[in-house]
């Protein structure tokens, strides 16, 4: 009789610590969207007038381009492929002959941003030319 008391309270038990760790998993608060992903990164946004803004991402995706576009900084143009607006500011080459400038590191890109795969520490630049 004994061990059906002790048996029925280790179960009780085991089913009051299940109850509560599902709660607990239920109702915990989510990373924001900036901390989740596996590699971190920074883009340097150069405006007309030289100032600059740093932004940081983390993501788990491979390639620049559509990482931008996901966290907002860039707008897709309707040519796929190319982003003339980035941290809300048009570059137009056919009014004032200004684009937006691509550099991995201080170096600047052969390809385009869609082509950049992004690495862990990875420092892109995205530069407003004229």
């Amino acid at each position: 009789m004994k061990n059906k008391k002790l048996l029925i309270a280790l179960i009780a038990f085991v089913a009051v610590v299940a109850v509560v760790v599902g709660i607990w998993f239920a109702t915990r608060p989510e990373a924001p969207a900036e901390e989740v992903g596996g590699k971190a990164f920074s883009v340097i946004v150069v405006h007309a007038d030289g100032t600059e803004k740093t932004f940081e991402y983390k993501t788990d995706g491979e390639y620049l381009g559509p990482v931008l576009v996901e966290k907002g900084l860039i707008v897709e143009s309707e040519s796929k492929g190319l982003y003339n607006t980035v941290d809300g500011v048009t570059a137009d080459w056919n009014v004032d002959q200004s684009y937006w400038a691509f550099y991995i590191g201080d170096e600047m890109a052969m390809y385009g941003m869609d082509d950049a795969v992004i690495h862990d520490g990875d420092v892109f630049k995205l530069v407003y030319t004229k």
